[in-house]
């Protein structure tokens, strides 16, 4: 098989050759900029400048493709320069303010830039609103470069073109309003969250649609991010969940589905075992990271309920196994993963999450090479 042909096959529920790898198919499923300097390094790879980074506040790599054809990786990521009429604005030294008018900063020591306003906190109305000065939606910054780079992967690659779109709402309400506001909203102000909801996804629907007119008809995989659990459960009720999130989800996902018959993935982090039935209804075809040390996403129970209807992208643990294990605790946990979930297809191994900075550059090499030669005793 090709790699774009063995992704396809684990999104349509069939055997593939082996099960498909991904590193840096997405922003979230790629390596933090210190891991990968060191994966080059250690890969006998040249850098031949900087890392280039796919997102800014997570500190995540566009992955060279020399690694990636070394690692023998299945996916391309596919994703826009950004925002053009609205920019991200240098406001000092290791520090920014993005579109949204949110500003970061990396302070020494530290891997990430961390949020340091919440430009809609506190005591606001519907009226504050109207008057914030939002981001431009018709924005071409938001298709620029894709057909360009998927030409690209089509010329130089047989691999699996993934188109990554913006978050529809979720993050970007909790970056303006604040964590604490915005879980407080949800009862005391309903009305202000939903219409800082529907401001946000007035924009992203738009930035949305510029992406999938560009290439939606021709990649392989759209994939989005919002991530709605946390270690535990959801960040919010079922109840608050189907209120607030399902319909909103449901619109942005059907407009994905009306511009482009490749499968639709989500990126949500944490527990959301208890929302997959709700996702599959409204149009989603896998769920990445699989974060298995969350409650309720056992990844044999999960591959056990869904076979056949959901496929699952992750699954490796970035919290214990691959940072602190041996090399053959890593290719023991590729095993049993392949084993739990790669059967019938409908799996593609990566790290749950980018690949953070004190993972050992074994470990990292440990996973892609067992992934590719195991054969699993389901097709032996």
């Amino acid at each position: 098989m090709t790699h774009r042909e063995r992704v396809l096959a684990a999104f349509a529920h069939r055997q593939p050759d082996r099960v498909p790898i991904d590193l840096g198919g997405t922003r979230v499923s790629s390596i933090v900029a210190e891991g990968y300097t060191k994966l080059l390094a250690a890969c006998g790879i040249a850098a031949t400048s900087g890392p280039v980074l796919s997102d800014r506040m997570m500190r995540s790599v566009h992955v060279d493709e020399r690694l990636l054809a070394h690692l023998d990786i299945d996916t391309r990521l596919v994703m826009p320069t950004g925002p053009m009429r609205s920019p991200v604005v240098e406001v000092g030294p290791n520090r920014y303010r993005d579109s949204w008018g949110v500003e970061r900063v990396h302070k020494p020591g530290t891997y990430y830039y961390e949020q340091e306003t919440f430009p809609l906190a506190g005591d606001i109305s519907i009226q504050d609103l109207d008057t914030y000065p939002w981001p431009e939606a018709n924005d071409p910054g938001m298709a620029d470069g894709l057909r360009e780079r998927l030409a690209w992967v089509r010329e130089n690659t047989d691999s699996a073109a993934v188109l990554m779109l913006p978050a529809p709402f979720v993050h970007f309400s909790q970056y303006l309003r604040g964590f604490e506001d915005w879980y407080m909203d949800f009862h005391l102000n309903p009305g202000l969250l939903e219409a800082l909801f529907d401001r946000i996804m007035e924009i992203t629907m738009v930035w949305a649609r510029l992406g999938l007119e560009a290439v939606g008809a021709e990649v392989d995989v759209v994939i989005c991010s919002d991530d709605m659990g946390a270690q535990n459960g959801l960040q919010v009720s079922h109840e608050h969940f189907a209120r607030f999130f399902r319909p909103r989800l449901e619109k942005y996902f059907r407009q994905i589905h009306e511009m482009s018959r490749a499968p639709l993935a989500l990126h949500s982090c944490g527990s959301v075992a208890s929302i997959i039935d709700d996702l599959i209804e409204i149009g989603i075809e896998g769920i990445n990271p699989v974060q298995v040390t969350a409650a309720g996403m056992d990844p044999a129970e999960l591959k056990r309920k869904y076979r056949g209807r959901m496929l699952f992208w992750g699954a490796m643990d970035t919290q214990n196994v691959l940072p602190r294990g041996s090399v053959r605790d890593v290719e023991k946990m590729v095993e049993q993963r392949i084993e739990e979930m790669g059967e019938g297809g409908g799996y593609i191994l990566a790290a749950c999450h980018n690949i953070q900075p004190d993972v050992p550059t074994d470990n990292i090499r440990a996973m892609f090479a067992r992934a590719r030669e195991y054969v699993p005793s389901y097709m032996k």
